[in-house]
């Protein structure tokens, strides 16, 4: 199974080797596990990839159901998610954006961020689609008490935990696609700042049990973000294309209000008036005033800093547009005013010479000599 045309053959083991093949080698790693599964004496130790860990059942008005906690053996589900991330990365990158980069004749740094802005289009949409279905089958959007009453909510079901395994292994593939790809020392702390910062919130939602929460503020954010990448990928196939990036700055204060909003009244509040106040490991109970204020004030600084960026992005749009009326003036020719020739004796009109009084002017007799 090849994943991009080998226009070169390199040695084993090389830089260009790992990078030319790396989706090739890790889809054999997958392989591997999943053939696992077929021997009894391995199966145990091949499940423990593939499907989430710790799981207790309970009964309730339903029935039986089967709900998770999180435990150390979810790093090796994490990992082979990990690994589908690559393959899926390169297939997107393969058999989608490569095409469409032939025909737009892309620059470099033009062609870097349209591969970012695909890659991350592919996701955020997934991803808030996905989020968004959690959200109405648990029923979190139309009770949002429920977002911090009963809390600690150290047990989940199943499509709650596998979601933020999976965003958890996505987020970490990411950083070594930054090598795989050739990303450019100049984009790279970019790149990292945004990565991090997504493996920070999501693994504090996760291990904090704040996962009601989290899932509501990562529907948000990546809804917001599509659209930005939605905005750029037509920027880049066509740069009239300006008036999706006001939309998309509509959506993101929105977002940042709303993101506030939540925190303080889930966190803040709601939290903050539950019985279960304190420390307690065993139950995964964090509520406590130091690690609510911390949760908050991270998310302050985190909202800060992209409204930062964003008014900062804004301010140059705004200076290019500037730029860009002030040399199309410059560059518009100045239409000189036509002035009618005249004669002495009058003026030329269609060909003939006219007088001052309209009266073609008598021509002179010449002296014979």
């Amino acid at each position: 199974m090849a994943f991009r045309r080998r226009n070169k053959s390199y040695p084993f083991f090389s830089q260009e080797f790992l990078i030319q093949n790396h989706a090739d080698i890790v889809f054999s790693f997958v392989i591997f596990i999943l053939i696992g599964l077929m021997f009894e004496a391995t199966a145990k130790t091949a499940i423990l990839f593939i499907q989430p860990q710790y799981n207790v059942t309970t009964l309730s008005p339903e029935g039986e159901v089967t709900l998770y906690h999180y435990g150390w053996k979810d790093g090796a589900t994490i990992l082979f998610y990990f690994f589908i991330a690559i393959i899926l990365h390169a297939v997107v990158q393969e058999y989608l954006l490569d095409k469409v980069n032939r025909r737009l004749h892309l620059s470099k740094s033009k062609n870097t961020k349209f591969n970012e802005s695909g890659q991350l289009c592919v996701f955020h949409l997934v991803s808030s689609v996905w989020s968004f279905y959690v959200l109405i089958t648990e029923g979190y959007l139309l009770h949002p008490s429920s977002l911090w009453e009963n809390y600690p909510h150290a047990h989940l079901r199943f499509q709650v935990k596998f979601f933020y395994l999976t965003q958890l292994a996505y987020w970490l593939h990411a950083l070594p696609e930054l090598y795989f790809q050739k990303v450019r020392k100049e984009e790279m702390p970019r790149q990292l700042q945004y990565i991090c910062l997504y493996l920070l919130h999501i693994s504090a939602a996760y291990l904090l049990n704040l996962s009601r929460v989290g899932l509501v503020l990562l529907f948000l954010q990546y809804l917001s973000e599509l659209g930005f990448h939605i905005a750029r990928l037509f920027y880049f196939t066509d740069e009239n294309h300006q008036k999706m990036f006001d939309l998309w700055a509509i959506g993101f204060v929105f977002t940042r209000m709303a993101t506030l909003t939540l925190m303080f009244l889930a966190v803040g509040f709601g939290l903050a008036r539950t019985e279960n106040q304190g420390l307690d490991l065993e139950m995964g109970n964090f509520n406590t005033l130091l690690i609510r204020m911390t949760v908050l004030l991270l998310v302050c600084l985190t909202q800060s800093w992209l409204l930062w960026k964003f008014i900062r992005f804004q301010l140059r749009r705004w200076r290019e547009f500037r730029h860009e009326q002030a040399v199309r003036k410059k560059a518009a020719p100045k239409q000189p005013l036509r002035t009618l020739k005249r004669d002495s004796l009058g003026h030329h009109e269609n060909g003939v010479l006219k007088a001052e009084n309209g009266a073609s002017p008598r021509t002179k007799k010449l002296k014979s000599p």
